[in-house]
């Protein structure tokens, strides 16, 4: 069951439930992307229709960030807990490299992805990534090609939002692979490039702050959180979904 959260459904599973339906869904036949909204996201859809329907048509929405779990408490809607999703890629890295699947990195600037399937192929002995390509580019239909000849079975999509959520829906089938999850910046986390906040921080729900204190530009996008929940208690008070 999917729970509203000010406009986009997401699904109600812990981050252990979430590795399990996303390996199952590697696994399974013909094509499935996931995405992973936080705030931010969630109001970028409320103002494209185009958008929310993207989301909606992901198999699996988690919720990727503190904002979204706060919300959905404040709606009386709760779900079990919040799933970033490095954590699912981290998880399922570890089970596909027992397993043979074939990964493809896409996205970052140029050189970032070839640095991160470096670094993952030391830290996961065994995984299997069959292919990078930056995300600089005009023309899909050679990246399609790309991650089609390399026989990709799960591609990390790492384009930042929109874009990357609109290029699985649209691109994905073509390809050949059998999952996509689209994941923001992680490629620069896994390459080393961005340092991603210490344990003690992620599990105070707090990345958020971390990441602010080491990069101040982006306290333009850090000041929409407390206007996403004042969202949240208007729609509680006021009984709106």
């Amino acid at each position: 069951m999917r729970i509203d959260v000010l406009g986009v459904e997401f699904d109600n599973l812990t981050l252990a439930e979430a590795v399990d339906r996303a390996q199952a869904l590697a696994g399974g036949e013909g094509f499935h992307y996931v995405v992973t909204p936080n705030p931010e996201i969630v109001m970028t859809a409320q103002k494209d229709p185009a958008f929310q329907k993207v989301l909606s048509g992901a198999d699996l929405v988690l919720p990727d960030g503190i904002g979204v779990i706060k919300a959905a408490a404040i709606l009386g809607r709760p779900l079990k807990e919040r799933v970033p999703g490095i954590d699912v890629a981290v998880a399922l890295m570890g089970r596909m490299a027992g397993s043979g699947t074939r990964l493809f990195l896409l996205g970052a600037k140029p050189g970032v992805a070839e640095a991160a399937a470096e670094k993952l192929r030391a830290a996961y002995p065994g995984l299997q990534i069959c292919g990078t390509h930056d995300g600089y580019f005009q023309d899909d239909a050679p990246v399609v090609e790309a991650i089609r000849a390399a026989r990709a079975e799960v591609v990390f999509v790492c384009l930042g939002a929109p874009k990357q959520e609109f290029w699985m829906a649209r691109n994905g089938p073509e390809t050949g692979a059998k999952l996509m999850l689209g994941l923001g910046g992680v490629l620069d986390v896994f390459a080393g490039a961005v340092e991603r906040a210490p344990e003690r921080w992620q599990r105070m729900g707090l990345e958020w702050l971390y990441r602010l204190i080491r990069e101040p530009s982006r306290i333009g996008r850090m000041a929409r959180l407390p206007l996403f929940l004042v969202q949240a208690y208007r729609a509680k008070w006021g009984g709106k979904e």
